[in-house]
């Protein structure tokens, strides 16, 4: 179940091993119509969303594979406004869960590229998607600011409380993985972002 609640203008989805429940916090109704238009852009698609579940994995970094699902479910999940078949997402500074993220197939002949900048300073003009690892504030926003506008998927790995102003931020608790969304920067941003992102299932099926 998907509840409206009052608190931050951020959408926020809990996956969880034990249970599968999801939650929306949106700050005032106009932050609700706006969740509403920008996740779910017709009343039958909002009827058909599913609770979200993601189960975390085996081995010395559980995160890492649940991260790994979860921003390949994302990039399912976002439309490109061009016809672009390489999804080249730019893995920019240190990061704490992203060594799992590998090159894969996506839907459509799609595939998503995975390019890593050590240098958080890094150009994003070649980026369709773009994953912030572990830096500063102000580099997070810098990184966001610049993809604002732009045909550009933002995800923060290490900002719970989503003030970078990237599109989805991870959080990580003690056994679960989940995002918030920022409906803002989705709307700020040339990428659409399908409802049924909020449809991971525990069966590994990323779309359909």
């Amino acid at each position: 179940m998907f509840v409206l609640e009052v608190g931050p203008p951020l959408v926020e989805v809990r996956t969880t091993k034990k249970q599968s429940t999801g939650r929306i916090f949106v700050k005032h109704r106009v932050w609700a119509a706006l969740a509403l238009l920008v996740l779910c852009p017709n009343v039958a698609d909002a009827n058909e969303l599913q609770p979200v579940g993601l189960e975390l994995g085996p081995g010395a970094d559980p995160y890492a594979p649940a991260v790994a699902r979860m921003v390949r479910s994302i990039a399912e999940f976002t439309s490109w406004q061009g016809d672009d078949r390489r999804i080249r997402l730019c893995i920019l500074g240190p990061t704490d869960h992203a060594d799992e993220i590998v090159e894969a197939p996506l839907s459509g002949g799609r595939r998503l590229v995975p390019v890593r900048y050590a240098n958080p300073a890094a150009s994003i003009a070649d980026c369709e998607a773009i994953y912030i690892g572990r830096m500063s504030l102000e580099d997070q926003r810098r990184i966001a600011g610049q993809a604002m506008g732009r045909d550009v998927l933002t995800i923060a790995e290490n900002d719970p409380a989503c003030r970078s102003h990237a599109m989805f931020c991870l959080l990580f608790q003690a056994n679960s993985l989940s995002f918030r969304l920022d409906t803002d920067a989705v709307s700020r941003s040339g990428v659409r972002v399908d409802p049924r992102v909020l449809r991971l299932q525990y069966s590994g099926k990323d779309r359909g």
